[in-house]
C-alpha cells in the first residue's frame, strides 16, 4: 500500500450474512462526531443481502468501501485484507453486530494522542471498555471496566481487550504485527502479539462500545471459550503445561467476572 493518511481512522469490519445488523453498524459510524474516517466492509461471501445493502450505502458516502473476498476465508483473514486496503494512519475494528456511540472516535483518538505526548511517545495500542448489549442493540446495564495500562504478561491473565473497542496507530506498530494468525480467537492472539513485541497497551475506560451478546454467539459457549484460550497458550504462546494452568485460573475468574 501507499503512504498513510496522516489523522484518517480506517475501520474494519468483516461480514458474513450479518444482514439483520449491518444497517445499524455502518449508521453508527456515520453518526461518528470525528469524520475522517473510511469504512472498510470486507465481505467474507455472504449468502444473504448484506453485499447490496453495503454497495446502496457506498454508492451515497464515499468514505464507504464494499471489499469482497473470492472464497469463504473466515473473520482473520477478512481483517487483514482489511489492514492491506487501508489508507488510513490509524486502524480500528467493528464486528457486524455491535455499536459504537458517536463519541468513540473522537474520544480514543484524542486518548491516543495525549497518552502519546504525555506518556509514552511509541504508544500505539488503545482499547476502552464496554457495554453488554441485548439483540436489538440496548445496553443492559453491564459495563466491563478496562486497565489503565496492561503488558503481555498481564493480558495473558486478563482478556478484557475487546475488538470492537481496539485502534491502533500504524505509524508505531506496523502492520507485519497487526496481521492475525489463523486460529481461533485470532483477535486475542494479535492483542498478545502487539504487547510482545511494542510493550504496553492502553486502557481508556469509557463506554463507548456495545457488544451484542446472544445465546448462539461462538463466545457465549464456554467450553469452546476454554478449548480456544488453552490452544492459545500451548499452541500460539508456547507455554509449559504449569504456565499455561497459571494464567488460566485467572483468566477464568476475570471472565465470570465480566459476565456477572
Amino acid at each position: 500500500m501507499g503512504e498513510k493518511k496522516a489523522g484518517v481512522v480506517s475501520i474494519i469490519v468483516p461480514v458474513y450474512n450479518a444482514e439483520q445488523f449491518i444497517r445499524q453498524t455502518i449508521d453508527c459510524v456515520q453518526a461518528q462526531t470525528y469524520k475522517n474516517w473510511e469504512l472498510l466492509l470486507v465481505d467474507d461471501c455472504s449468502r444473504d443481502k448484506s453485499p447490496k445493502y453495503i454497495q446502496e450505502k457506498s454508492s451515497a458516502d464515499q468514505r464507504i468501501k464494499l471489499v469482497s473476498l473470492k472464497e469463504n476465508s473466515g473473520a482473520a483473514e477478512a481483517r487483514n485484507r482489511g489492514v492491506r486496503e487501508a489508507c488510513g494512519q490509524y486502524i480500528c475494528y467493528l464486528d457486524a453486530d455491535d455499536i459504537w456511540l458517536p463519541d468513540k472516535l473522537a474520544v480514543e483518538l484524542e486518548s491516543l494522542r495525549t497518552i502519546q505526548q504525555t506518556e509514552n511517545a511509541n504508544a500505539g495500542f488503545v482499547f476502552m471498555g464496554y457495554e453488554f448489549a441485548d439483540v436489538s442493540g440496548e445496553g443492559l446495564g453491564k459495563v466491563v471496566h478496562v486497565p489503565r495500562r496492561i503488558t503481555y504478561r498481564q493480558a495473558l491473565k486478563n482478556t478484557t481487550i475487546f475488538t470492537s473497542t481496539v485502534m491502533i496507530d500504524r505509524e508505531k506498530i506496523p502492520d507485519e504485527d497487526i496481521y492475525m494468525p489463523q486460529i481461533a480467537s485470532e483477535d486475542t492472539a494479535a492483542w498478545w502479539q502487539i504487547l510482545k513485541r511494542h510493550g504496553a497497551g492502553y486502557g481508556i475506560d469509557k463506554n463507548l462500545v456495545r457488544y451484542r451478546r446472544s445465546a448462539d454467539t461462538l463466545s457465549s459457549n464456554k467450553l469452546t471459550a476454554v478449548k480456544r484460550i488453552w490452544n492459545l497458550y500451548r499452541r500460539q504462546e508456547k507455554l509449559s503445561v504449569a504456565e499455561s494452568v497459571y494464567c488460566m485460573f485467572f483468566w477464568a475468574f476475570r471472565a465470570v467476572l465480566r459476565r456477572i
